[in-house]
C-alpha cells in the first residue's frame, strides 16, 4: 500500500515538474521574442519598405529608365536640439534607376556641443522597397560644437521595378523625410580608482 502511494506521488510530482519546466520555457520564449521583436520589426520594414522604410544598398542601379520621377526632400528636428537643419535644394528630378546626392545641411545655433541622431521615411509608404540608398547618415550619431555647419549628403537611386508594382507605378513624386533628434553621448567609464597607500612604517 505504502509503495503504491509512493508511486502515485512520485508520478504526481513529475508531472508537476514537467508543467513548472513548461510554463517556465514559455514564459521565456516570450520574453526572448519581445526583446527580438524590435530588431526583427526592423528588419522585416528594411527587406519589405513597410512603413515607408528605405532600403540600403552597395551599389548603384545599372539600369535606367526614359522616365522622370520627382524626390521632394523634408527636413525636421525634435524638440531639445536647437539646429538649423534642411535640404540644400526642396526637390529634384531624375531618371528612375539614375544614381544622385542630394546634401543636407545642419548648423548648431548653440554655445555648447550637441550630438544628435536621424530617422527617416519616404511618402508614399509603398514606394519605400523601391527607393535604394547608397550612402546615408541615418541613425549615426553626429555631434555638431558651437556654431559648427555640417554638409551631409544621401546617395541614391529609384529602383526600376517601380514601374512594375501596380502599387507604385503611377507614383511621379517621393517624399523623403529625416528628423534629428537629440542623442545623449555615453559618459566614459569612470577611472579605476588608486589603490591606497600603506603608510605604516614597517
Amino acid at each position: 500500500m505504502t509503495e503504491h502511494t509512493n508511486d502515485k506521488e512520485n508520478k504526481r510530482a513529475r508531472k508537476d515538474l514537467r508543467i513548472v519546466v513548461s510554463c517556465l520555457a514559455f514564459v521565456g520564449g516570450m520574453v526572448g521574442m519581445s526583446y527580438a521583436a524590435v530588431p526583427l520589426y526592423a528588419m522585416f520594414c528594411q527587406v519589405t519598405g513597410y512603413g515607408g522604410t528605405t532600403q540600403r544598398v552597395d551599389q548603384a542601379s545599372e539600369t535606367v529608365l526614359d522616365r522622370d520621377i520627382k524626390v521632394h526632400f523634408d527636413a525636421n528636428t525634435g524638440s531639445g536640439l536647437a539646429w538649423d537643419f534642411g535640404p540644400e535644394r526642396r526637390e529634384i528630378k531624375l531618371k528612375i534607376g539614375e544614381t544622385v546626392q542630394a546634401n543636407y545641411l545642419a548648423v548648431n545655433n548653440t554655445d555648447h556641443e550637441l550630438t544628435g541622431q536621424a530617422t527617416y521615411n519616404v511618402t508614399p509608404q509603398s514606394a519605400g522597397a523601391y527607393f535604394n540608398k547608397v550612402q546615408c547618415f541615418c541613425f549615426t550619431e553626429t555631434t555638431l560644437k558651437p556654431g559648427e555647419k555640417l554638409e551631409m549628403p544621401v546617395v541614391f537611386f529609384v529602383d526600376p521595378d517601380i514601374v512594375n508594382d501596380e502599387d507604385t507605378k503611377d507614383i511621379t513624386t517621393i517624399t523623403l523625410s529625416y528628423t534629428f533628434y537629440p542623442h545623449e553621448k555615453e559618459k566614459p567609464v569612470a577611472a579605476a580608482a588608486k589603490p591606497v597607500q600603506d603608510n605604516k612604517q614597517l
